[in-house]
C-alpha cells in the first residue's frame, strides 16, 4: 500500500520544491512532477501517476488546486481511484478517502460540483438559444479555416485524455496483457489476450483485439508499458477457443462435474482437440488447466463424475 505523490507548477519558471518537500514527509517514496496548467486535463505525469496506482495504494497532493482547478475533475478523478480500490489524500485539506471524516467532505463536494454543473447547463443552454436568435453558429474558427497548428493541438489533447481514460481501466486489462505475453511462454496471440481479458468483464465492456493492441500500444509509447509487450505472438493454436469456451462453461456453473461438461460440449455438437466428437473427462481436465494457467477461472478443482446440484 504505497503512497504515490503528484505535484504540479503552471510555468517553467516556478518551482515544485515545497510540494515535494511535503510529499516526501508525508511518507510518498514516488513522486510524479509536472509542469501544466490545472485548466488542462491532458498531463501526461498524472496520467502516469494514475496508471502507477495498485488497490490500496493512495494518491497524494499538496493542495486540491494542484491536481485540477475544476472541482468536477478532481471529483472523476477521485472517483474512479476509489472504485479501484485505491485512496486520496490532500496534505491542507480535510480530504483522506480512507477515513469517515474525509468520505463526507467529499460527499459535500459532489453536492456542490452538481450544483455547479447545473449552473453550467443553463447558461450554456440560453447562450446557444440567444446566438441562434442573432444567426450564429457554433463550431470552431480556426479549424474552419484549416488552422493547421489547431488542429495539431486539438489532436494532441484527444490523445492525452484517451490515455487518462486508459489508466482508469488499466487494471482490468494490463495485468493480463502482461501475464499472457510476457510471463506465459510461448506469448499468446492478441485474439486468445482478448479473450482472456473479456472473460472477466461485463458484455458491455468487451475489447476487440485491436482496440487492446492500440490501448498497449499507447501505453507503450508513453513508456507505461514495456515494448515487448507488442512483440510478434507465434501462430494461434486450433483448441484456443475450447479453453476460453470450456471456462465459460466452468464459470457459468462451478459445480458441474468433468463429464457434465464435456456432455454440454457434445450437445453444442464441438469436436475434441483430436476431432473426435465423444469428449472424455481427462479431454475437458486438460482444458480446464490450461484456463487456470491463463487466469481464466479460479483454481478450484471439478470433481471427475456427478452433476450439477
Amino acid at each position: 500500500m504505497a503512497l504515490i505523490g503528484y505535484a504540479r507548477v503552471s510555468t517553467d519558471d516556478q518551482t515544485t520544491a515545497a510540494q515535494i518537500d511535503a510529499l516526501r514527509a508525508a511518507g510518498c517514496a514516488t513522486i510524479f512532477e509536472e509542469t501544466a496548467s490545472g485548466a488542462s486535463r491532458a498531463r501526461p505525469e498524472l496520467a502516469r501517476a494514475l496508471a502507477s496506482l495498485t488497490r490500496g495504494d493512495t494518491l497524494v497532493i499538496w493542495k486540491l488546486d494542484r491536481l485540477g482547478r475544476s472541482l468536477s475533475h478532481l471529483l472523476e478523478v477521485i472517483e474512479d481511484l476509489r472504485g479501484r480500490g485505491c485512496h486520496f489524500r490532500c496534505l491542507t485539506s480535510p480530504i483522506d478517502t480512507a477515513s469517515p471524516h474525509g468520505t463526507l467532505v467529499l460527499q459535500m463536494l459532489g453536492a456542490v460540483a452538481e450544483y455547479e454543473r447545473s449552473l453550467i447547463r443553463e447558461r450554456t443552454k440560453a447562450g446557444l438559444k440567444a446566438a441562434k436568435a442573432r444567426g450564429r453558429v457554433g463550431g470552431n474558427p480556426k479549424l474552419k479555416q484549416g488552422d493547421t497548428a489547431m488542429a495539431q493541438r486539438l489532436a494532441e489533447r484527444q490523445r492525452q485524455l484517451y490515455l487518462l481514460e486508459l489508466t482508469r481501466t488499466a487494471e482490468e486489462w494490463l495485468p493480463t496483457v502482461r501475464r499472457l505475453r510476457l510471463a506465459h511462454s510461448p506469448a499468446r496471440s492478441w485474439a486468445a489476450v482478448t479473450r482472456a481479458v473479456n472473460a472477466r468483464l461485463p458484455p458491455g465492456r468487451h475489447w476487440t483485439a485491436e482496440r487492446l493492441r492500440r490501448a498497449v500500444r499507447a501505453f507503450v509509447e508513453e513508456g507505461l508499458a514495456e515494448r515487448a509487450l507488442l512483440d510478434k505472438a507465434p501462430a494461434v493454436r486450433g483448441d484456443d477457443r475450447l479453453v476460453v469456451l470450456v471456462a465459460g462453461i466452468a464459470r457459468a456453473n462451478p459445480k458441474l462435474s468433468l463429464r457434465a461438461i464435456g456432455a454440454q460440449l457434445e450437445a453444442m455438437r464441438e469436436t475434441t482437440p483430436r476431432g473426435g466428437r465423444n469428449w472424455a473427462a481427462a479431454s475437458v481436465k486438460n482444458l480446464l488447466d490450461r484456463a487456470r494457467a491463463q487466469g481464466l477461472i479460479s483454481t478450484a478443482p471439478v470433481v471427475a463424475s456427478g452433476s450439477a446440484s
